[in-house]
């Protein structure tokens, strides 16, 4: 830290009235001498007090030498933010640090009313803070002006960049007059983070604090392995165990959130959520209740990942594991703020383990491993943290007099302690029994722990096909258990024996009960434990399953030859003597079948000898009624004449009589109809042919023998 520097007086007030007494590095670093009016590409960790140190930088062109703001016209500073909650941060911020100068800050975020944003713009400002996408519309309808801009600043430029608001903080910064200050701050400087401040920044000094290098050395990360089904449970230990004043519980997606809301809210925790799918105002609520000390659980997407800051931030809880090293540390950074401590906790699902390890490794970071809290331990933490409340040793006061001595008067100390200690216990949610994880998987019970323990008979058995896969987590809901509570599961033919560990007896019988049944359908008693040694017999065989496949009585591998096969089915299929399946000789077929085709020496079969009759010469031949006689293979006569050279069939001389021999009635021979005729009806009544519609050449639009439609 570094003592505060010569400031304008209005801002040295505020820092004051702020609690400030001395200066991070990272403000420390954009107000040396050195690199004052330049441009600025400056990289620290979030919590750094980055709002505070670019609100500083501005100073100069905002105050100059004057100690108050001028009457607010059009906007002097921009700040361009990639959240509208880290905008509305950003506001707020500058509201107290320049509040006391007289200066006027304006938001253009989305989710908000445009016309009251355009209203206060028209009105005038010193400052405007807004998201790109806001900044871009206002400047399109012309309502915000940014040519009397002299600074801007770019807060979380990398995350900008990956929300995709590169074209949008092309089109504000090319609208900037060129004569101005661009302080561009990111977490990270990637290549693309460089390509943007090479464009638009003028021999930018690199400025790199030393704690973006310490990677958050005010966190202590702790990382819990769990299984599956405890996860909700370790975070409501985790909860309880470290009763921070303000935490953060981080999931992937919406639906995550608003379960997991519910559940924490059912469990008497102040929670609230807080994700992309809620309006603007409804998320402002959220911040402010936590603010205010209303809510103590935020529930959040990686939309709060980024630029909030609530005060005393103690504990960051990752219920899923970030997907990437920046994602982890922006979450982390909402705790360990402005040199406070604070707790970064990762509930690691037991098969996650190496995933983690890797993540851990990629972001420099170490962690602490180890189970989560278990029941106990949260209980023992009550406990210190009652015998050390300050209530316990304050004086009393006049006003409490009275009832102080009313109430030692009227009850015994003992009675006194203990309404003391359920009034204390009875404002917080009970803690969950949690099977205590190492990285070899779940930890159970030592056998030799189950010396105290009890037995318990269910009713059901082999023949209504119990098993343990149903049976250990019916127990565990209906009797409120753990797998580590319940030991030996014996299953006999009509009933089932488990053994359940001594210290669940009351948990277990006032949950599942004392009418006798579990989940309405089991019944349930009290029994015996069974004699040492015993064990059920094993589960017979229901009547017309297959039998178990037999092995051979030498070594136990292979199987039994198999036995004959009933009468009419098929027989196997013989082996060779060296053991490779081949085939039988096939057997002769029976009388009146077909003969198989003979065989040639190298396998293949060979067509039979060809046959001295041609298929043509015969009509449909019916091979079972025998051979039919013999044909006579003379061609047929030809009644006409022979064939002329060119192949054309020419008309016989009888034909031609016919068509030449006259009536015998008197009448005219019926004159032939010409082809043409034929085509064209109108030819028959002597009328001349009609045109056909269409181009020359082109396809006629009626079939052939019909006349053409003209066209219309």
């Amino acid at each position: 830290m570094t003592a505060l520097p010569p400031l304008p007086a209005p801002l040295s007030r505020a820092l004051a009235d702020k609690g400030y007494e001395t200066l991070t590095p990272v403000q420390a670093a954009v107000l040396a001498p050195e690199v004052a009016g330049q441009d600025l590409l400056v990289s620290a960790q979030t919590g750094s007090g980055k709002t505070v140190a670019f609100g500083l930088a501005m100073a100069d062109s905002l105050l100059g030498d004057a100690t108050m703001m001028p009457p607010p016209d059009t906007a002097r500073a921009l700040v361009i933010a990639p959240t509208r909650e880290l905008a509305m941060q950003v506001r707020r911020e500058f509201e107290w640090l320049y509040g006391p100068a007289g200066g006027v800050i304006a938001s253009c975020v989305g989710g908000m009313d445009a016309r009251a944003e355009r209203r206060a713009l028209e009105r005038g400002t010193h400052i405007v803070v807004g998201t790109p996408g806001r900044l871009r519309d206002h400047i399109e309808r012309g309502a915000l002006d940014l040519s009397t801009v002299a600074s801007v600043a770019l807060d979380e430029a990398d995350e900008m960049l990956d929300l995709g608001f590169r074209e949008d903080l092309e089109y504000i910064l090319q609208q900037l007059p060129e004569e101005r200050r661009t302080l561009l701050f990111s977490a990270t400087v990637s290549p693309q983070i460089a390509r943007l401040a090479q464009t638009y920044q003028k021999d930018a000094q690199r400025i790199a604090t030393e704690a973006a290098r310490e990677q958050h050395g005010d966190i202590s990360y702790r990382a819990m392995i769990v299984a599956n089904e405890d996860a909700e449970h370790a975070i409501v230990n985790v909860l309880r165990f470290y009763e921070a004043q303000n935490a953060l519980v981080f999931c992937k997606t919406r639906a995550a959130v608003n379960h997991l809301t519910a559940r924490l809210l059912n469990r008497g925790f102040s929670v609230v959520p807080l994700s992309g799918e809620l309006a603007q105002e409804e998320r402002s609520r959220a911040l402010q209740a936590m603010r205010d000390g209303r809510a103590r659980v935020c529930v959040a997407t990686d939309v709060a990942a980024r630029g909030i800051d609530l005060p005393g931030l103690e504990l960051v809880i990752h219920a899923d594991l970030p997907s990437n090293k920046e994602t982890l540390l922006h979450r982390s950074g909402r705790t360990g703020r402005a040199g406070r401590k604070g707790v970064s906790v990762l509930v690691v699902p037991s098969s996650a383990r190496k995933k983690t390890e890797r993540l851990l490794g990629f972001a420099g970071v170490a962690a602490e491993w180890g189970p989560a809290p278990t029941a106990a331990e949260v209980s023992a933490r009550d406990s210190e943290r009652l015998l050390s409340d300050a209530a316990l040793t304050a004086p009393e006061t006049e006003d409490e007099a009275a009832l102080i001595t009313q109430l030692t008067e009227s009850f015994e100390p003992r009675a006194l302690a203990a309404a003391v200690a359920r009034l204390y216990l009875g404002g917080r949610s009970a803690p969950e029994d949690v099977v205590p994880i190492t990285a070899d998987g779940p930890k159970p019970r030592a056998r030799a722990e189950f010396d105290r323990s009890f037995w318990i008979r269910l009713g059901v058995g082999h023949e209504q096909r119990a098993e343990p896969r149903w049976l250990l987590p019916m127990l565990c809901r209906a009797g409120d258990l753990t797998k580590a509570d319940i030991g030996a599961i014996r299953i006999y033919q009509d009933h089932t024996l488990a053994q359940l560990h001594a210290d669940c007896a009351d948990r277990f019988w006032a949950a599942a009960g004392k009418d006798g049944m579990l989940e309405g359908e089991v019944s349930l008693a009290e029994a015996e434990a069974p004699a040492e040694g015993e064990r059920p017999a094993p589960r017979p065989r229901p009547e017309g399953d297959r039998p178990f496949k037999g092995r051979r009585d030498n070594d136990g591998d292979g199987y039994k030859p198999r036995g004959p096969k009933p009468e009419g089915a098929r027989p196997y299929k013989a082996r060779r003597e060296d053991g490779d399946s081949g085939y039988k000789p096939r057997a002769p077929r029976p009388e009146g079948e077909r003969p198989y085709k003979p065989r040639r020496e190298d396998g293949d079969a060979p067509r039979g000898p060809r046959r001295d009759f041609d298929k043509k010469d015969f009509g449909k031949k019916d091979f079972d009624k025998g051979d039919r006689p013999e044909k006579a293979s003379a061609p047929k006569p030809y009644g006409g004449k022979p064939r002329a050279a060119d192949g054309d069939k020419p008309r016989g001389a009888k034909y031609d009589a016919k068509a030449k021999k006259p009536r015998t009635d008197g009448a005219p021979a019926k004159p032939r109809i010409d082809p043409e005729a034929a085509r064209n009806p109108s030819a028959r009544l002597g009328k001349p042919a009609r045109k056909p519609a269409g181009k020359p050449g082109a396809k006629p639009f009626a079939k052939p023998g019909r006349p053409s439609r003209p066209k219309s």
